[in-house]
């Protein structure tokens, strides 16, 4: 697994959204997700978005995914 396939799976699984995602060493990684349908939802939930795009590879190819979510205002 690697960073740019999992911005792909996350842009395409939130219509709309931009990710940033870093990570060297193929399992451990960190992504910054803005996306307007987090505007209202509670950190948990946006996060649960986010793990949703991903699926199964959570917990297997992808061992951790620290995240920050924001709407675009709070992006600014």
């Amino acid at each position: 697994m690697n960073a740019q396939t999992i911005q792909h799976l996350i842009e395409t699984g939130l219509p709309g959204a931009t990710a940033e995602v870093r990570g060297e060493d193929g399992v451990h990684f960190e992504a910054t997700v803005v996306c307007a349908a987090f505007a209202g939802k509670l950190p948990l939930a946006r996060h649960r978005m986010v793990y949703a795009t991903l699926g199964d590879r959570m917990g297997g190819e992808i061992h951790a995914l620290a995240l920050k979510t924001l709407t675009p205002d709070e992006a600014g």
